[in-house]
């Protein structure tokens, strides 16, 4: 993912979670998006960013964002 795109899942991500929890949801965004930087970004990472992610989120967008994580884990998954 480019850095645009980071952006835009970062913003679509922080619109989601709940209300004081933004700063949590983007120290962990920002961490992922630089292990894939530097292509150290791994299965493992995903399995522990993924439970993290889903106790931030606002339970209504739950659904909707686990949509877009699940496209995001497939393009990321055949590069």
């Amino acid at each position: 993912m480019d850095k645009q795109g980071q952006e835009r899942f970062l913003d679509f991500i922080l619109q989601r979670v709940q209300k004081g929890k933004e700063d949590e949801a983007k120290e962990i965004l920002t961490e992922n998006f630089r292990k894939q930087n530097e292509g150290t970004f791994s299965q493992e990472d995903i399995q522990v960013f993924i439970p993290k992610m889903i106790s931030l989120l606002k339970p209504e967008k739950l659904e909707e964002v686990q949509a877009v994580v699940k496209q995001f884990s497939g393009d990321w998954g055949n590069k």
